[in-house]
């Protein structure tokens, strides 16, 4: 059988858990006021989100990881040994980094396959925990294909910013609707759609409210399910363990705290939580 090697990009947040080594990790990037920095390498999450609490008007843009960096990691991966690779990325609807990673495949002579997580975060994360295991079982590239699928397949995110501003800053909301939005001061309930899209669930006036209605849907939604659940911090982990402990009082057990990468987190902004599933 084919040694099969498997990587995930840093926006899964998967440099911040307990990983098996041979997983690899390429990254985007961090421009703060044109300083380039490599996600989780030269800044980290709460790093970050200290940085843009401070400043608020921080300048900060991303760059996705380049084709030739990518390249290097494949090839890499084939000196090593690895005959298959398995290459898990961020839904392709939020980012360019699916694009860099096939364009990179076509230019070395080894089988690659990449995957479309359609997610972002824990996910993708996940997906490559649960590929790494399968690899060392022995388990073939179609079988780990097929387990992929499952999890993409069962799984659901829902999303809370504080402010539209970031969003409206990066291209996920119009500067029409960021700016009406603002001014009826709306916390929009967002979640990432089965096509791989962040897409409004709902608008709400208060962020109270908004976290009402998410409690609400997501707890309903899981009632019936045997769920991993997870929720996504920003700069505000001490308030998200406090609302780990309002799904727990709803009866939903065995939940992951997790932080959003900083990449990430430039297109949401500071305050941004999440709360998200995974059949099991």
């Amino acid at each position: 059988m084919n040694k099969i090697g498997i990587a995930v990009d840093g926006n899964s947040g998967i440099d911040y858990l307990e990983k098996d080594k041979d997983i690899r990790i390429f990254r985007s990037h961090l421009l703060i006021e044109r300083e380039e920095f490599e996600d989780f390498v030269e800044i980290s999450s709460d790093q970050f989100y200290n940085r843009l609490n401070d400043n608020p008007d921080l300048d900060i843009s991303t760059a996705q990881t380049s084709t030739g960096n990518i390249l290097e990691m494949y090839e890499e991966m084939k000196t090593s040994g690895y005959e298959e690779l398995i290459i898990i990325t961020i839904s392709k609807e939020l980012s360019g980094t699916y694009q860099n990673a096939v364009l990179a495949a076509s230019m070395i002579d080894i089988d690659v396959t990449i995957y479309d997580s359609k997610s972002a975060s824990y996910i993708q994360a996940y997906m490559a925990m649960i590929a790494q295991k399968m690899v060392k079982n022995g388990k073939s590239k179609k079988e780990i294909i097929e387990k992929l699928d499952y999890i993409r397949d069962h799984n659901h995110i829902y999303i809370t910013v504080d402010t539209l501003k970031y969003l409206v800053k990066n291209g996920r909301l119009s500067n029409v609707a960021g700016a009406i939005g603002s001014l009826l001061k709306l916390k929009p309930l967002l979640e990432i759609s089965k096509d791989g899209k962040v897409k409004t669930v709902a608008k709400i006036r208060t962020t109270k409210k908004a976290r009402k209605l998410l409690v609400e849907r997501f707890v309903d939604e899981v009632k019936d399910k045997d769920v991993l659940t997870f929720v996504i911090y920003t700069n505000n982990k001490e308030e998200m363990e406090d609302f780990k402990k309002e799904l727990e009082a709803h009866g939903v057990s065995d939940i992951l705290l997790v932080p959003l990468t900083p990449v990430v987190g430039t297109h949401a902004g500071p305050g941004t939580m999440g709360v998200g599933y995974i059949e099991k």
